[in-house]
Formats: structure tokens, sequence, C-alpha cells
């Protein structure tokens, strides 16, 4: 791991997204929250919060830091779910990384509670947003 013991602790924020895209018949499984596995949306956002709470148990590499933080927001969309990830913490490292894993496992657990429906969904459009706090500033996609 990169050593950032000389650096200052300071406020960090990230904002991520990203989509999974899914076919007519599941939307509107979401939509009439009928799947067997139950609400979609609110299970990928514990999924999310939980993902956030373990990066640097997944990315090798990944300082554990301790979030203040992690909300995730699930959207139905025309052909997709949105998945945004906000993570704030008081670190001496940012907090990208935490809400980049709470949008992946967000978007995986759609899939795992759609597949029985959609097998051909895909995941895209998964970036950071922004991102506040540290040497470098802060950053706008």
């Amino acid at each position: 791991m990169v050593d950032v013991g000389s650096k200052p602790i300071t406020a960090r924020r990230a904002v991520a997204e990203g989509f999974v895209r899914i076919n007519a018949d599941l939307e509107a499984a979401i939509r009439a929250n009928s799947l067997k596995k139950g609400d979609v949306l609110a299970v990928a956002r514990l999924a999310g919060i939980q993902g956030a709470k373990r990066t640097s148990e997944l990315i090798p590499l990944c300082h554990p830091l301790p979030l203040d933080r992690i909300d995730l927001d699930a959207s139905l969309e025309p052909g997709r779910v949105r998945l945004t990830a906000t993570a704030a913490a008081q670190a001496r490292t940012g907090v990208e990384m935490e809400a980049l894993t709470a949008v992946m496992a967000a978007a995986l657990t759609v899939i795992d509670m759609g597949k029985s429906i959609d097998r051909a969904m895909t995941i895209d459009g998964v970036r950071v947003l922004e991102k506040h706090g540290g040497r470098s500033g802060s950053f706008k996609a």
C-alpha cells in the first residue's frame, strides 16, 4: 500500500454511478415488486452499503477507511437501473473506491436477483462523478 501516514486527515467525499441494462420483462417485474427474491432496489441499496464497508477486503492495495457516510440510491429508469453512491470520511486518502465498490455491489445484486427473467443484463457506465477533499482538490466528471 502507498504510505499515507504523513498526509493530513481531511474531509473526503466521492460520488459514483453505474447502470444495469435490463429488458422490459425485468423492468416490469421490478416495478411491480414481483421478483421471488424480493424488492430489487431495496436489496441493491443494502448490498451497496455493505460492499462499501468492505472495500479494503476486496481491493488488495486499498486502505481501510472509517466511513462517516455511505448512501446508495437505486432507481428504475426505462430499460435500466441507475445506481448512485456517495461515500464520505475524515481520512488521509480518498473514498472513490468505496463509492465505486458500492455501485458494483449493488449492480451485481440487481443481476443476481433478476437473472431468472433477464440473462442478458449488462453493467455499464460505472465511473466517479465527483470527488472532494485532499491535496488534489475537487473533480467533477
